[in-house]
């Protein structure tokens, strides 16, 4: 595989050419300067599929509509241009969308078609394909709580992706995964046995106590009993997966990353994503401030995840969390989290917005 920009790390190219622009109708003069005023007049419009940034507005009142059409259009204007899967970008994408009442199903149908493609495409296209960990782990995690938030059915080709997964494993429980120092994603092949994880326990039907999946979940919870999460964004993730897969997080580790979270809230009610790994240091060497201010990321995840892991929603820490996000969502539909890795379209944000819709339309 050969990667189109740095920023994309981790995203599992197809190769193919994108489709080529049309060519601009003449404008005339008089036409340009209405255009030109009409642009002026919508400059604090900012299009859903806009880069984030965080000079952008907020919005005045929470709206899951424009959430949704952020989300949609971000992710389907990825796809299209890119043909790919990416960890923070489309896998988030399909997990989250389907939790929204607003919905707008052509795109979240058209990129769940892409990606029952790409699970058919596989077999002949994988024997070239450097990144065949993350594209197959990804991708059946994703398709796996798609399927758990739609139908509630393990779909055939889900399964088969589940399956597959399984195949790639290596010896020591884990897969291979891209690690070009862009945090939090690509940087260890702990956050792969994270997805895996997540996948098979949220996959419908029991998936993860048949047949299929025992050998794999065998070495993968051997796994994750030897090695301790990197850092605290991991071990956040790991007791996601512990909520659905027993026997890879104790009673005591999940009670105590519950305590470590409330105790790193801000006294905004919001969380930072920073805070989430305090050794992180970045792919252009920024290190982490665990006192950075909050983001929707940072917030987003933990929100849904302490009420994932049994967190009350009456609980003081989960109001003040969805409050914040409430009031921190941008006129675009999106959550805005800056990058730590010096990537000016701060793609994070696309993960942000997806974790703030689990977090609000989950209750």
């Amino acid at each position: 595989m050969t990667l189109m920009n740095p920023a994309i790390c981790l995203a599992v190219s197809l190769g193919l050419a994108a489709s080529t622009a049309a060519a601009a109708e003449p404008v005339s003069p008089a036409t340009a300067r209405q255009n030109s005023a009409t642009a002026a007049a919508a400059t604090a419009v900012v299009p859903s599929y806009a880069f984030a940034s965080p000079s952008e507005p907020l919005l005045e009142k929470l709206s899951l509509a424009k959430a949704a059409d952020s989300l949609d259009q971000v992710s389907h204007a990825w796809i299209q241009k890119h043909k790919c899967g990416s960890c923070h970008t489309s896998f988030p994408y399909l997990i989250s969308r389907p939790a929204l009442e607003h919905d707008n199903s052509g795109p979240l149908k058209e990129i769940h078609t892409f990606f029952e493609s790409r699970v058919r495409a596989w077999d002949a296209d994988l024997a070239k394909n450097n990144h065949a960990g993350p594209e197959v782990v990804g991708t059946a995690c994703a398709m796996a709580l798609y399927d758990a938030r739609t139908t509630g059915k393990l779909d055939p080709l889900t399964r088969q992706a589940l399956n597959r997964v399984w195949t790639l494993q290596d010896k020591d429980g884990v897969w291979s995964w891209t690690q070009c120092g862009w945090q939090p994603f690509e940087v260890d092949k702990y956050f792969g046995a994270l997805l895996a994880a997540v996948g098979a326990g949220h996959a419908p039907d029991g998936y993860a106590a048949g047949d299929s999946a025992k050998a794999g979940l065998e070495k993968l919870r051997a796994y994750f009993r030897g090695a301790p999460p990197p850092s605290l964004h991991h071990q956040v993730w790991l007791l996601w997966a512990a909520t659905k897969l027993d026997g890879i997080m104790s009673a005591e580790s999940k009670n105590s990353t519950i305590e470590q979270l409330r105790s790193l809230q801000r006294p905004d009610g919001s969380w930072s994503m920073r805070s989430l790994g305090k050794d992180w240091v970045g792919q252009a060497g920024e290190k982490s401030d665990p006192n950075a201010l909050g983001d929707g990321y940072g917030t987003g995840l933990c929100v849904f995840v302490l009420r994932e892991a049994g967190v009350s929603a009456t609980d003081l820490a989960i109001q003040r969390g969805k409050a914040w996000l409430s009031s921190n969502q941008r006129v675009s539909g999106r959550w805005f989290t800056p990058s730590i890795n010096g990537v000016e379209e701060h793609y994070i944000s696309d993960t942000a917005t997806a974790f703030a819709v689990l977090a609000l339309a989950g209750d």
